[in-house]
């Protein structure tokens, strides 16, 4: 767990969950097609995809992790290595158009969702105590991660309606992406240097 303090969770999942990913750019591309009010449908989408799988790896995963240290190292090492990988997937694509052209269905952004790997981050690392079960202590920032979920989300529907094909998208696309895969390395520094403090307390 990076923190339990409320601004630093709020600020954890507002970096997570804006950096561009399979979902967001979902959102992006249905904004640019039917607009911003036909696609707002598409947030329930992703609160259902992304709240069924960070419980289902939370409550039914996460006892068996908190149980075994060495468990726990490795899990946070992997997400560090997903942030990273992720983060120069993101900058080699350079400045290639953020959307593209097609309709975008419900049930695309619930299964993609549903597989993000984010979600792995967030059940094991963000959210306080829903891996140790205490769903009363937990409830708060699951709801607080809703939110956030839904403004992000709208926020990326948005983005997509406002751009416009030809250069002004493949623009802004090269901004997003560079800005995200920074933050996504900060985001992996933060875990793999909780992964190494952690190996390193055990093996003393």
């Amino acid at each position: 767990m990076i923190t339990a303090h409320p601004a630093a969770f709020v600020a954890a999942c507002l970096l997570l969950l804006g950096t561009p990913g399979p979902t967001n750019t979902l959102l992006a591309m249905s904004g640019a097609t039917v607009g911003l009010r036909n696609s707002l449908r598409l947030l329930g989408a992703e609160l259902a995809g992304y709240m069924i799988s960070i419980l289902t790896l939370g409550l039914l995963l996460g006892p068996l992790v908190n149980d075994n240290l060495a468990a726990k190292i490795a899990l946070k090492a992997a997400c560090a290595l997903y942030l990273v990988w992720l983060a120069v997937k993101l900058w080699r694509e350079g400045s290639s158009a953020l959307v593209s052209a097609g309709r975008v269905k419900f049930r695309q952004v619930f299964t993609t969702t549903l597989l993000n790997p984010k979600a792995v981050i967030f059940a094991f690392s963000l959210v306080p105590y829903l891996a140790d079960r205490q769903l009363a202590q937990a409830a708060p920032y699951l709801i607080g991660l809703c939110a956030l979920i839904a403004v992000v989300g709208a926020s990326w529907i948005a983005l997509g309606a406002g751009l416009r094909a030809g250069s002004g998208g493949r623009l802004v696309g090269s901004v997003v992406r560079r800005v995200g895969a920074t933050a996504l390395m900060v985001f992996a520094f933060v875990l793999g240097s909780s992964a190494w403090s952690s190996a390193a307390a055990m093996a003393h």
